[in-house]
């Protein structure tokens, strides 16, 4: 299946900076399954591309003169093709497949993820079913809020809060998933499916021994196919964000996000 992508985004200061940097994670990665037929990304400044450490495209966007707004544009088409049960395929790994197991900040594990990843997975994460009964028992216990990714919540906070977005769902299967030593990694991207508006989103593949990478999406408990681009991937949302501030103010901006895409077969 085509998509046809627009991803505009705006930011803008409380008051004007003379100086910014922002680090672009917006280029579709090229898997077995999804490749771009035609992008572009379109920024205020200069940008220079490179390829960072888990094999996605960045490109970093310096800003040198005096400015209280950015604009982003990203524009394209992607052919994607869907995926028989989340299955991602093989990959020009950049690196083990062991550095996913590493728990981070926001993937962290205590006794109560513990406590719930025994009773919904009692003997562990083997099959792609497992990793789905797992995906449909945190979207059971962690009401779908889209947009409530505004201050990232650790997987415990959002255990206990009862509510998150994709964000929020994906770092808890992360460490859910990493708890039984499974490795598994944080995707960034856009999902679309005809009746529903456009989003960035965000998701997880699961290292299964006799399967490899599996794809899915907690939000929507269901595996990801071709509704889903994949961006970038890493070990959880701070690495794989779609736009990360390094310097520049960023407590001090405000965002507007507007996705839209158009499919054809």
């Amino acid at each position: 299946m085509k998509h046809l992508i627009k991803h505009v985004t705006r930011y803008r200061y409380a008051a004007p900076v003379n100086y910014s940097i922002q680090t672009l994670r917006l280029t579709p990665r090229r898997d077995d399954h999804q490749h771009a037929l035609r992008w572009q990304i379109q920024t205020p400044g200069e940008i220079q591309p490179q390829v960072d450490a888990y094999g996605n495209v960045i490109h970093t966007l310096t800003l040198h003169r005096t400015h209280s707004e950015i604009e982003i544009h990203a524009v394209g088409q992607v052919d994607i093709h869907p995926l028989a049960q989340g299955h991602v395929g093989d990959e020009d790994e950049r690196l083990p497949v062991y550095i996913y197991g590493v728990p981070t900040a926001l993937t962290q594990c205590d006794d109560t993820i513990r406590d719930f990843c025994r009773y919904v997975a009692p003997r562990g994460m083997h099959t792609p079913d497992d990793v789905l009964r797992l995906s449909a028992a945190i979207r059971e216990r962690v009401a779908y809020t889209p947009g409530l990714n505004d201050a990232p919540m650790t997987a415990a906070q959002v255990l206990a809060a009862g509510r998150g977005g994709s964000q929020d769902h994906t770092h808890l299967l992360l460490a859910c998933v990493r708890a039984f030593g499974t490795p598994a990694r944080y995707v960034s991207g856009y999902w679309h499916v005809a009746g529903d508006e456009a989003a960035n989103h965000g998701w997880a593949d699961v290292w299964l021994a006799r399967h490899g990478w599996v794809s899915v999406d907690v939000s929507h408990a269901c595996f990801a196919s071709d509704g889903h681009c994949r961006l970038a991937v890493a070990r959880d949302y701070e690495s794989a964000s779609p736009v990360r501030w390094l310097h520049g103010a960023a407590a001090a901006l405000s965002m507007d996000v507007s996705v839209q895409v158009q499919t054809n077969h």
